[in-house]
This record gives structure tokens, sequence and C-alpha cells, in this order.
């Protein structure tokens, strides 16, 4: 086989325990949260102003700004406050900080990673280029996050990543975002939500609509539908839920990117935002957004979801919609084709398939293009994020599954114009774990959700066995070469 130069770069991200998040810690019964409520309550103004002295002691050198998580933890309970008087800003406080805890959103590993320029590539020197890497960060319950880093790759090959910051902040929700009702009722027809009353719902609005006009419009139905019946509280019930799914975040500008998390939000996601494989994706009219599909776990079942953002501050979070949107790796292609979007996928847990869809949102009729083939993969095969274009061809990182469930990383080449025609594959793998890389949390693994091209050489960040990450520079010429041989023939 043709020799393909791999050097792996003397750097690893790895997993800080002491990057925490602080989260709600309420009680699912209403009884505990009074009877907390009562002990707090029964403390005296010196008292709770000496215990709340204490907490933001211990606490508050942890964490950007303390009190602001603190009131708002307040909020989610002060329905069960039991008392008519106006509670003091340090009483809040005090009772906010005995429904939170924090979470080591790392604890457990940092892995799975992909990587794309920077939307900011000021400042970066000739021939170096900023970039930003995703990450799957993982703590306790294994609930699973994502992460980002931003570096600097020097004309030269060196990479250089920021500093990290010891401190994480989950974004601000947007409180009312907006909708398109084309994808809100197909996506309602997919759940077998298409009845009467989900019809009188969505009857009243226009051709976008935000959260508060939904709110409005299914307090109307149900007011309307008297006596209420069971069908009509499912239905009310999995509006909401869809609702729920698709939501938007917002970070602060002042947040250095290591500094922001996407820790789950939606009912679809409670335990874990898993393996987001992001693009930069530049449309036609040359507009640039960076997308990224990921998958959804609620502990029984997974869905495959989209977000997308222009800077990396703002992101829209979004679910799939048709027959094609089912298990994982789901990976966009960097532009159209044709005047369509493309999309890799392995609706089997076995082979690669491609689709093609006028919207980014709707994917059905899968074709089958890579079926596992050597034995190192011979359990099954998929995607490591996108395809790259290259002159030779859509070049797309793989990974297979072997013996003893032992990963690796491969290559395949794909027809420019015709996606669908496989011109190649490599017969051996890229990258396979070597030395400590084969211990971890899932031993023997190396795997990746997304690389990128920095002049001719590829920059393959990987995870080892689920706990951490390396990054890897690849010849291109080396490996264009070796896909594009006789022995690497389709």
């Amino acid at each position: 086989m043709t020799s393909i130069r791999v050097r792996r770069h003397n750097m690893a991200v790895l997993p800080q325990s002491a990057r925490v998040l602080i989260r709600p810690f309420i009680p699912e019964d209403a009884h505990r949260i009074t009877t907390i409520l009562g002990r707090a309550l029964a403390l005296t103004d010196e008292e709770v102003g000496r215990q709340l002295i204490a907490v933001l002691g211990e606490f508050d050198g942890r964490h950007f700004d303390i009190e602001s998580v603190l009131h708002a933890h307040f909020e989610r309970v002060r329905r069960h406050v039991f008392t008519q008087r106006v509670l003091s800003s340090n009483q809040q406080l005090l009772i906010g900080a005995l429904f939170s805890g924090e979470y080591a959103l790392e604890s457990a590993a940092i892995f799975n990673p992909s990587i794309v320029p920077h939307p900011d590539q000021s400042g970066a020197p000739d021939g170096d280029l900023r970039f930003v890497m995703s990450l799957r960060a993982t703590g306790e319950g294994h609930i699973s996050s994502i992460e980002f880093r931003a570096g600097d790759i020097s004309r030269d090959g060196r990479i250089a990543l920021d500093p990290v910051s010891r401190f994480v902040t989950a974004p601000e929700i947007v409180p009312d975002p907006c909708y398109q009702k084309r994808r809100f009722i197909i996506k309602l027809h997919e759940m077998g939500i298409d009845d009467g009353d989900a019809t009188a719902v969505m009857a009243s609005l226009g051709e976008s609509f935000s959260r508060s006009d939904l709110a409005k419009s299914v307090g109307t139905v149900r007011h309307e539908a008297q006596p209420p019946t069971h069908d009509l509280d499912r239905t009310l019930e999995c509006i909401q839920w869809l609702a729920d799914c698709n939501y938007e975040l917002r970070f602060s500008d002042k947040l250095a990117m290591s500094e922001r998390v996407i820790f789950p939000v939606a009912p679809n996601e409670t335990n874990g935002i898993e393996d987001a494989r992001f693009v930069r994706f530049v449309d036609d009219d040359g507009s640039v957004v960076y997308y990224a599909t990921y998958t959804a776990f609620n502990g029984r079942d997974i869905l495959p979801q989209l977000t997308s953002t222009e800077d990396f501050l703002h992101f829209r979070m979004l679910t799939l919609n048709g027959s094609a949107v089912q298990n994982k790796g789901m990976a966009l292609f960097p532009r159209r084709i044709d005047g369509r979007y493309a999309m890799l996928s392995r609706q089997d847990d076995e082979n690669i398939f491609i689709m093609f869809s006028d919207s980014p949102h709707f994917w059905s009729d899968p074709q089958l293009i890579l079926r596992p083939s050597e034995t190192w993969e011979s359990v099954k095969i998929g995607n490591c994020g996108s395809p790259i274009e290259t002159e030779a061809g859509w070049l797309v990182i793989t990974h297979g599954v072997g013996p003893m469930r032992k990963y690796c990383i491969g290559a395949a080449l794909l027809d420019l114009q015709d996606p669908t025609k496989v011109l190649g594959r490599l017969r051996h793998p890229l990258l396979s774990p070597e030395g400590n890389e084969r211990e971890g949390y899932v031993p023997n693994v190396v795997y990746s959700c997304g690389s990128m091209l920095h002049g001719r050489e590829l920059i393959l960040p990987f995870a080892i066995s689920d706990r951490a990450c390396m990054i890897a520079g690849v010849s291109l010429d080396d490996l264009l070469a070796a896909l594009q041989s006789s022995e690497c023939a389709p």
C-alpha cells in the first residue's frame, strides 16, 4: 500500500474535573421542596447572612456570576414558597443555593472532537488558520454536553490551543423562539399527531410563529374543548414537547470559546447531547453557516438533531424531519451539490448511506454507498464527520469496528459531481489505537467527528478510548495518492 505520512501532535485534550457548572438540584417530590424551604425560612436574618457568606466564600471563585444563577434557581421553586412576606435578596440567594449543585462536565471524559475554521480570522498571521474544535464532555451519570476550544495552526503546521479557562457558563435560553409552521406540522405528522385538535392549534398561527403565539393558540383550544379529553391532553402535551425540543441559545460575547458549554435542555436530550459533527457550510450565494448534526439521548431513545450557528454565540437547536432521520452518524456535506443538500448517514447501524434534499431539515430515501469490506471494519462502518472537498473528490474519513470491538479510522473517496460513486477506499486503517491510546472508558477506540484541511495537510482530531483527545496531521497528497491507487479501487 502507498505510504501515508501521519504525525501525531505532541498534545492532548484531557478531562478536567475542576471545570464545573451550577445545575438545579431540585427534588421531584413537592413535599420535600416545601420541607427544605421551611428550614430556610425558619432562619433569622442574621443566620441567613452568615450562611450565605459561607456559601459564597466557598463557591464564588469557582464561577463567573454565581449570584445570578442562584437567583434563577430560586425562581424555579418560588411557587412553593408558603409565606406571604417579601423575601430578602439574601434569603432568595440562600434558597437558590439549597436547590443548586455543581456538575463536573468532563469528569468522566472529553472526546469525539470535530474541527472547523474559526468564523473570525482577524489577527491571524498570513498562512495561519484559527479554528474551533467541538468536544463531547461527559460527567456524572454519563450525561454529555458540547464544549468548545479555539486555537491556531501555523503555516508550518504547528498547533496551539488557546488557554483553557477553569470557568464554564451555560447560555441563556431564548425565552420566545420562533418556529416555521410547515416544519412543525410535518414533525407532528411524523409523531402521529395529526388530529382535529392539532389542526385547530395550528390554524390560527402564521407561517412563522413565536412560542408565545403557540401558547396562546394552545390555551384557546384547551378552553374551547370542554370537557377536555384524554386525546386532547395527549395532543397538547406532544405539541408542548415538540416546542421544547426546538429552542435557541445565546452566549455572552464576553465569554472565551472554552467558557461556553451547551448542556442538555430539551426533554429528548435529558441524558446527553452526543457526537456533534460541525461543518462550515457555504451556500450557493456565498453565505456561511455552521451546521452540526448531533444525537439527542433521553436514556431510552436516540434522535438525530441539527444545530446551526453563524458565530458560536447564538445557536438554534432543531429537530429533523423525514423517514431517514434515525440512528446515529448523520454528517452534512459542506455545500450543495447540483442545488441540493447532501448528507451521509447510517440508518442500519452497519453501512454508510448518502441522501439528498432540498432542505437541511428533511431527509428521506437513503442510498447505500459503502459496506464493511476489510476485517478491521467487518462489524460496522460509519463516517468520522462531514466530507471534505478536494480536487480529486470528496474525502470521507470513516471509522470501522472489527474484532474485539476495536475502532480504527479509515478513508474513502467519492466523486465530486456524483458522490454516490465510490472512487477508492483504504484497505488498511489510517489510524489505529496504539499504546496508552488503547486504555480508557471504552478501550481500543480511536474516533473522530470531523476534520479539516490546512494547506496540503489534513488536520484530524481524534478521541482515544472515549476519555481524551489528540490531533494528527495527515499528508493530503499521500492520502489522495493512496485512495486513487489501483489497490484501493472499490
